[in-house]
């Protein structure tokens, strides 16, 4: 199978127009090669990455750098050798190359302005955290700019995932209504997996989100600001005129906040570098449009729904209706709701806890399972069990509640009864609470290993099999006390 950048670069190249020769030629691929992966893009292979001796040692190399930059590469070697570096100086000389950092300082740089509609840069921001309750959550701001007319976007979230980055790039394009050709992104790993020098290894998830799309990415060459500067200055600008003085309640409130500062200030300002407002420049931008069938971006997980009748996601649970229990579910989730899937059918919607262990509960399961119960006590069989007493009703419940199958337990446990008398039935039943041993299998062994099984011949034999299970609830004698002492009274 080929790597995820090669059918990348296979769709690009006809998107462009080429044939299936001259991808295959400037490829180096066979055409039923060319023609199996336009066919069918999405199949996958397993990426083995090369390690290096000096991969352990990269942090320590770039805090060296951070603080003294400049330093020459023996020095940084014998630096290394002190904490038990082993290596050769060729692969780090290698690195420190790639960086730049043997002669990091001051440079010049000439600035470069795209066409209109060509590009798009991103970039993260970490902006503190904010509460909920108990829960702290770290905040994020997501933040693209058209590189031409300088028109921002930002989106605050709780993760920089990959389905979160996804997510933030479909609702960017929303904003801008359309996309561009090319998408400019740092080294972060839900882009770049690997470098090699001026190669690239992009994430295979996120070029098998941008090839329908048939955006192009480019990422920056490592500690290369400048090759983003352009939503490096929006972020810091991000920081600077929105953040300070802000009360922020919640991720919904920073959200549309940040909104409400794009349509009213950021995006409506004179630009120092354009001299005109973004969105009067954006005027001029023809994006591509969005496909209509877009990517799934949400996170999605796949779930088994608990005996509570509830699914555990970012440690909260959120409730499934009743008959779900048992069953392996899909959750897709996003900043704002939690939907819950059996095969293609929703089954449950919820807005997202940022809490922690927190139970959210749609009202309408709940009154489902006590629904559920009410038919099921209206059984003759669970009835008759249930008229035993005050120990056979505890436990019908404590069945329901550890999820048994009511029906078949009760159908045994009556079975014991004929066999073993009540008394004898409602002393295990009483031992099996005290154990919190629910189940029929248990009443049976408690019986089996304590008492002696009563003979008990019936009267009559009827040929109608359902007339010979009739069983009639027991009755209270205390009620006939009652009634003898009310009459003799009288």
């Amino acid at each position: 199978m080929l790597e995820r950048r090669i059918v990348f670069e296979i769709h690009r190249l006809k998107d462009m127009g080429f044939s299936i020769r001259q991808i295959a030629r400037d490829l180096g691929l066979g055409r039923r090669t060319v023609v199996k992966y336009i066919s069918h893009p999405e199949k996958t292979m397993r990426q083995r990455k090369r390690k290096s001796k000096l991969d352990p040692y990269k942090p320590v190399i770039d805090k060296l750098f951070e603080e003294h930059p400049g330093t020459p590469g023996t020095v940084v070697l014998n630096h290394l050798r002190k904490q038990g570096y082993n290596g050769g100086i060729t692969i780090m000389r290698e690195y420190l190359a790639d960086g730049t950092r043997l002669n990091k300082g001051a440079r010049a740089f000439i600035r470069f302005e795209s066409l209109p509609g060509h590009q798009m840069q991103v970039d993260w921001g970490h902006f503190g955290s904010l509460d909920y309750g108990n829960t702290k959550r770290k905040l994020y701001a997501f933040a693209i700019t058209e590189s031409y007319s300088r028109i921002l976007y930002v989106e605050f979230t709780h993760s920089q995932k990959q389905a979160v980055l996804h997510q933030c790039l479909l609702n960017a394009f929303a904003y801008f209504n359309g996309m561009p050709g090319e998408l400019v992104v740092d080294n972060m790993l839900t882009a770049v997996t690997e470098r090699d020098g001026r190669a690239v290894r992009f994430n295979s998830a996120f070029l098998d989100f941008l090839r329908p799309l048939k955006i192009n990415p480019y990422a920056c060459n490592v500690r290369q600001p400048q090759e983003k500067g352009k939503i490096e200055r929006s972020v810091k600008y991000l920081r600077q005129n929105f953040w300070p003085l802000r009360e922020i309640k919640n991720l919904f409130d920073a959200n549309t906040q940040v909104r409400k500062w794009l349509d009213e200030t950021a995006n409506v300002r004179i630009h120092g570098t354009t001299g005109e407002k973004p969105v009067d420049r954006f005027l001029n931008v023809k994006l591509k449009p969005l496909p209509e069938n877009l990517p799934e971006s949400r996170d999605t997980v796949s779930v088994n729904a608990h005996k509570d009748f509830s699914v555990r996601y970012d440690n909260n649970f959120y409730t499934v209706p009743p008959w779900a229990v048992g069953k392996r579910l899909t959750l897709k989730a996003c900043n704002k709701t939690v939907c819950v899937f059996y095969k293609d059918k929703t089954i449950a919607v919820h807005d997202r806890c940022w809490e922690h262990n927190k139970r959210i509960e749609n009202p309408n399961h709940a009154e489902q399972v006590k629904r559920l119960k009410n038919k099921l006590f209206r059984d003759r069989d669970i009835a008759f069990f249930a008229s035993l007493g005050a120990e056979a009703q505890d436990y019908l419940e404590a069945l329901s509640d550890a999820s048994q199958p009511i029906k078949k337990n009760i159908t045994r446990l009556l079975n014991l009864k004929d066999e073993y008398g009540d008394q004898a039935l409602l002393f295990a039943v009483k031992k099996a609470l005290g154990l919190k041993a629910y189940g029929s299998d248990y009443i049976e062994n408690i019986l089996y290993q304590e008492m002696t099984p009563v003979r008990v011949h019936q009267p009559v034999k009827l040929k109608n099999e359902d007339l010979n299970k009739i069983r009639l609830t027991e009755p209270s004698l205390a009620e006939y006390d009652a009634a003898a002492i009310t009459r003799s009274g009288s």
